[in-house]
Order: structure tokens, then C-alpha cells, then sequence
């Protein structure tokens, strides 16, 4: 009895484990995306005007 308990135990500790694991780009990456789709960000009102914003990302915008 004892054996199957530890053997579920350890079943159940190396499938929470494994689902724990999460891939997460640097802290590094993120701050320059987010200064990249900030500065997008501005020059997409330049270009369509305010309101007129549809989409940006750090690489590109789109306009209504």
C-alpha cells in the first residue's frame, strides 16, 4: 500500500513539475518591444491621425 502511495506521489510531483515549465523571452526583450511599439505608436497618429489608429506592433502600424 505504502509503495503505490509513493509511487503516485511521484507521478503526480513529476507531472506538476513538467506543467510548471514556462518559456518566457529575457526582461531585456520586452522593455526594447515595448519602447519599439511606443515609438510605432506615435508615429501611427502622425501618419493616420488620432482615433484613426487600427493596429501596432514594434514593427509596423495600421490605420482605419
Amino acid at each position: 500500500m505504502t509503495q503505490r502511495i509513493t509511487s503516485l506521489s511521484l507521478a503526480l510531483a513529476a507531472a506538476v513539475l513538467c506543467s510548471a515549465c514556462v518559456i518566457a523571452p529575457p526582461s531585456s526583450n520586452r522593455v526594447a518591444d515595448s519602447a519599439e511599439i511606443a515609438k510605432m505608436g506615435e508615429q501611427a497618429v502622425l501618419t493616420c491621425g488620432a482615433g484613426m489608429v487600427k493596429e501596432v506592433s514594434a514593427k509596423s502600424f495600421s490605420c482605419k
